[in-house]
């Protein structure tokens, strides 16, 4: 995969970044964005101690709930490199557990705002530059709760449910035109996110509770799931589009 350029949005650290290391390691050019210039700069210096073949790391301070954002983003992609051959859409929040009566409609709103609607935009015009090339692959980050019910988790995972969906449905629109595009579902994995919900404020929430929904009976890593997304976006996966990967413990064998 070497001489390919690789978008990851939230790429500044958890998945986003395993991800991107995996990716320079590789020899592939690795942009990565986030709303944070110190971290985006930070992973930026950490990704290059690994990135082989000359391959180049940049840091985009970007907002995806903003659609021009992204637009001007992905042209300044082109502008530099010529080219946008993969795309990780990672950038997400989840900013609150509980039912729906407990739920809030402005963290809601949030959460649409860049788990759906961030996702959307970024695919709209990675796809655009994509078709232009006529190849291209993309991965999207959906999760388990985008395959199931999880208790507490209602909001978050309706965000999800329709990451899934708008993944299979682009897939199919794009199929012939040398475009693939696949997501993974991830269990609870062992990230910044994740550690600010298990603070011990909930008692329903802790990572004994979370571990314990999982066969494997533990949290996953962020470089096992960079693992299936390197897969995903190589040539080994010519054959793969519309497809979930579940990487998650045993979570969706229950």
């Amino acid at each position: 995969m070497s001489h390919q350029v690789a978008l990851i949005t939230g790429g500044a650290s958890g998945i986003g970044k395993a991800t991107a290391l995996k990716l320079a390691a590789q020899g592939i050019t690795v942009v990565i964005s986030g709303r944070r210039e110190d971290l985006g700069q930070a992973a930026v210096e950490e990704i290059k101690q690994v990135a082989t073949h000359n391959a180049q790391v940049r840091f985009i301070k970007n907002d995806v709930t903003q659609e021009q954002d992204v637009k001007e983003m992905i042209a300044a992609i082109v502008r530099e490199f010529g080219q946008l051959d993969m795309a990780v859409n990672n950038a997400g929040i989840s900013n609150e557990t509980g039912t729906i009566v407990q739920s809030d409609t402005h963290k809601f709103n949030a959460m649409i705002d860049t788990n759906l609607l961030g996702l959307y935009y970024c695919m709209k015009y990675e796809v655009e530059q994509m078709v232009k090339q006529g190849k291209g692959a993309i991965v999207n980050l959906a999760s388990i709760a985008g395959l199931n019910g999880i208790p507490w988790a209602g909001t978050y995972a309706a965000t999800k449910h329709a990451v899934v969906g708008l993944t299979k449905s682009a897939a199919l629109d794009y199929a012939t035109q040398g475009i693939r595009i696949n997501g993974v579902a991830p269990g609870a994995i062992k990230t910044d996110i994740i550690a600010a919900q298990l603070d011990g404020s909930d008692e329903n929430y802790n990572e004994d509770i979370i571990s314990a929904m999982h066969p494997m009976n533990r949290l996953g890593k962020p470089e096992e799931i960079a693992n299936g997304i390197s897969w995903l976006l190589s040539d080994e996966a010519s054959f793969v589009t519309g497809h979930i990967l579940n990487i998650d413990g045993g979570f969706q064998a229950k």
